[in-house]
């Protein structure tokens, strides 16, 4: 039986017209063997006025709920003997009546309702003292009026339910638009991240090759040997470059269910990142101390980037004879990292590059990722320092 009632939630004047002809099926029943005068043509104006009006009374409530209202008083002036002699005949199809009292509480509201009440109470008692007389109205109204009191108070009911279901099926759908929000925010949050791994990548790869080939112009006639090494570097940084682009934009390419990418860079790869920027002829010390190798991948690939960037950073930056120290230990429950660069410095400030260069906001972007802190700026005795500190804890939940 649910079928039926969700086919006549989903069609109610359907369901409309199926209680249209039963009130119908049964006021012909009733009538049968009645004398003709009641069965005159002002009974079948009176039936239809009752009864059609039905059809839409979920779609025009109001209007629906006047028309009956209007056949009902037709009623008391075509129907019955003359008026107090208690001949009076009670319809079937009054219950229209009631229906559309239950219909106005639950669709419209309390207001309209009881204005339409104080209608059905004028109306019953005009027939119950002008048409029936006194005192034989009496059981009568009253029968009606407790028929009434309880269309309304089912009306109730069936009001609070719609509006609970209404509210309902509106938190749904806020949910729903909440949910689609958060997909979309998570989708930017990624495309962000996925922006500052290209910035960090093409920055290193780029900043070493330039180095490189300056290198190389230089000594391509007079040091052979060292230019065909910085043509080495060149090289083999664009291949990684290149590697770690593809696996970037195949990101952005696909639904994130490949399983053919290239692990992320973490703390074991720091010491590959200090070879490659020795080979531009920046000396780099590098000292790692502590459990890092079980670092969460999240914070291992972090600690990576800030590095990654600070030494690309003092490439740029710091100068002819430049060298650089990178400190990374795990203390506790945090790692510390401290890159620390010794060189005269360029016109340019480090990590405030030239073309609009996000270099220190991605570093710093990345701490805050991961509950951490960085500074970074100038030492008082010449170079740059970048410090930053790392929570673990709460990624090892």
């Amino acid at each position: 039986m649910r079928w039926l009632s969700l086919w006549l939630k989903a069609h109610p004047t359907a369901g409309d017209t199926v209680l249209a002809l039963a009130l119908a099926g049964l006021e012909t029943l009733a009538s049968t063997g009645l004398p003709g005068g009641s069965m005159s043509l002002w009974y079948w104006v009176v039936g239809v006025g009752l009864l059609a009006p039905l059809l839409v009374r979920r779609h025009r409530p109001m209007l629906a709920a006047y028309l009956i209202l209007a056949a009902g008083f037709l009623q008391l002036f075509t129907h019955g003997a003359e008026p107090g002699s208690g001949d009076m005949r009670i319809r079937m199809a009054d219950l229209a009546l009631g229906i559309c009292l239950y219909t106005v509480v639950a669709y419209v509201g309390r207001r309209q309702a009881a204005l339409y009440a104080v209608w059905l109470a004028i109306g019953t008692v005009a027939w119950a003292v002008w048409r029936m007389g006194m005192p034989e109205g009496v059981v009568p109204a009253a029968v009606f009026s407790v028929v009434f009191a309880l269309c309304w108070t089912l009306g109730e009911f069936s009001g609070a339910r719609r509006a609970y279901h209404v509210e309902v099926e509106r938190r749904l759908d806020l949910l729903e638009t909440e949910r689609d929000q958060q997909a979309r925010i998570a989708v930017a949050d990624e495309r962000t991240r996925i922006a500052r791994e290209l910035h960090d990548v093409v920055a290193h790869a780029v900043s070493v090759i330039v180095v490189q080939a300056d290198g190389a112009a230089y000594a391509v006639r007079t040091q052979p040997e060292a230019a065909e090494q910085a043509l080495s570097v060149i090289s083999a940084t664009g291949r990684e470059a290149l590697t770690e682009l593809r696996r970037l934009l195949g990101v952005l390419r696909s639904d994130g269910t490949g399983s053919g990418r290239a692990p992320q860079p973490g703390t074991r790869s720091i010491a590959e990142l200090a070879e490659r920027v020795r080979a531009t002829g920046v000396p780099v010390r590098l000292d790692l101390a502590g459990e890092l190798d079980s670092l969460p991948a999240g914070v291992g690939l972090g600690v990576y980037r800030i590095v990654q960037e600070a030494l690309t950073n003092t490439i740029k930056h710091a100068g002819p004879g430049a060298r650089a120290d990178v400190l990374v230990s795990r203390v506790g429950d945090r790692v510390e990292l401290d890159i620390t660069d010794r060189g005269p410095g360029l016109s340019t400030a480090p990590g405030l590059t030239t073309g609009g260069g996000n270099g220190l906001i991605g570093m710093r972007e990345r701490a805050n990722v991961f509950g951490g802190t960085l500074q970074a700026g100038p030492r008082p005795g010449g170079g740059w320092r970048v410090r930053a500190v790392l929570p673990v804890a709460e990624r090892l939940g």
